[in-house]
């Protein structure tokens, strides 16, 4: 039976209603390995039975595939989900390995235009600038952003990977509904600053990676041996070498909880993250990847779970213990700019 979950709203009282837990399309398209796209077209059918409403996807994953693979679900239930995206990464056709970070006026505009007639749509419910480019005055970058709400080609505006001064920033220029970083028992960076700031404005905050990419699931013991040669995460700092073996056996006090709540580690892990909305007192929708309904249903089911004090005190040091940085280059996240 389908766990169905609790909702909220995206950005304050007037925000739309969207389930507590989204769904991160990332790796339908790339970076995981190969993909069974009927299975994935199920796992999204299974994510509205489950109400999993915010369905997040980006210009860059698959140069554009990930929002053309998204379309068709999206016309469907166009009334039923809200569909984010998001812009800023430039990858270029003569070069697959080339990402550069735009935040210009003409290159946002451009870039709009791509995604809706990408997705199939005439406005996109929340468009996210992916990454901060610096030279660019951010003031300038939001107040372009801007445009497109009045324009009627975008609904609301969110940001991704900017530290608690760069959200104030911004959210002067024009509200900010959501703010989409990386945050998982594995990565804490975004409490130094940017959770405090999130919940002072009313912001939701949209956990990307809560499960890790996949680490905290205890599914990885090797990379090198463990995941296919397509993956990405094989040049993952955290998933390499010494560093993976160090993180390994930081999951053992998940594992623990696990048992004690007949629970999957995953599950441990997104009810830590869901809990986070009541230690910070602000909205937390995480956004888990998967392309099967099985792990779809139980990323769900974790919502359900209701860690104890004493639970979330054995979980509290793990993420000073990891080894390893989030990427292999960390300049266009938040933490080097804190």
């Amino acid at each position: 039976m389908t766990i169905r979950i609790d909702t909220v709203r995206l950005g304050g009282q007037e925000g739309p209603e969207i389930g507590v837990q989204g769904f991160g399309a990332m790796g339908i398209s790339e970076f995981y390995g190969d993909t069974d796209e009927a299975a994935a077209r199920d796992t999204l059918d299974a994510a509205l039975e489950a109400g999993v409403t915010l369905i997040d996807t980006a210009d860059v994953y698959g140069s554009g595939a990930n929002e053309e693979f998204l379309a068709p679900f999206v016309a469907a239930h166009r009334d039923e989900i809200t569909i984010a995206t998001k812009f800023a990464i430039e990858r270029r056709a003569d070069d697959p390995h080339h990402r550069g970070i735009r935040n210009d006026r003409a290159y946002i505009r451009q870039a709009v235009e791509g995604s809706l007639r990408r997705l199939g749509v005439e406005t996109i419910d929340l468009y996210y600038m992916h990454r901060r480019d610096p030279e660019i005055p951010f003031a300038e970058s939001v107040g372009a952003m801007a445009e497109l709400v009045r324009e009627g080609k975008v609904k609301r505006l969110g940001l991704s990977e900017v530290t608690g001064a760069e959200l104030r920033e911004a959210y002067a220029v024009h509200p900010i509904a959501a703010l989409q970083s990386e945050w998982s028992l594995f990565s804490r960076d975004v409490e130094r600053s940017a959770v405090g700031a999130a919940a002072e404005l009313g912001v939701t905050f949209v956990p990307y990676s809560p499960l890790g990419r996949g680490f905290l699931t205890g599914a990885f013991a090797d990379a090198s041996k463990d995941l296919s040669g397509g993956d990405y995460r094989q040049y993952q700092p955290r998933f390499t070498g010494e560093n993976a073996t160090r993180n390994a056996a930081l999951l053992e006090p998940v594992q623990k909880i696990a048992a004690a709540h007949g629970a999957s580690a995953a599950q441990i892990a997104l009810a830590w993250v869901q809990q986070r909305a009541a230690v910070h007192g602000l909205t937390v929708v995480p956004i888990p990847g998967t392309r099967k309904r099985t792990r779809l249903e139980e990323n769900a089911a974790a919502t359900r779970i209701t860690l104890t004090e004493p639970e979330l005190a054995a979980l509290e040091p793990i993420a000073a213990q990891v080894a390893g940085d989030r990427y292999p280059d960390m300049r266009s996240t938040s933490a080097a700019r804190e």
